[in-house]
């Protein structure tokens, strides 16, 4: 992980840009952080597991609804599987 301040990523911007290719470049403004630079690929990624993580608190929710449930071969059917 690096960090930078904002005005000094835009004075370097090619430096931080090649940076994030390999880590997260924490940008600071005012010793805070301000914003998070990272790779297509690395964002690709984040972005999947954060999909992955939303699957998976549906299917929680969906275990712990209450109701009836569906036969499986009324689901197989609904789905068009044989």
């Amino acid at each position: 992980m690096a960090t930078m301040a904002v005005s000094e990523a835009r004075e370097r911007l090619s430096e931080a840009v090649e940076t994030a290719r390999t880590e997260a470049v924490f940008l600071e403004r005012y010793g805070r952080p301000a914003a998070v630079l990272v790779s297509p690929e690395r964002y690709g990624e984040l972005m999947e597991a954060l999909e992955e993580a939303e699957d998976v608190e549906a299917f929680d929710a969906a275990m712990v609804e209450e109701g009836a449930n569906i036969p499986w071969g009324e689901v197989k059917a609904d789905l068009g599987w044989k």
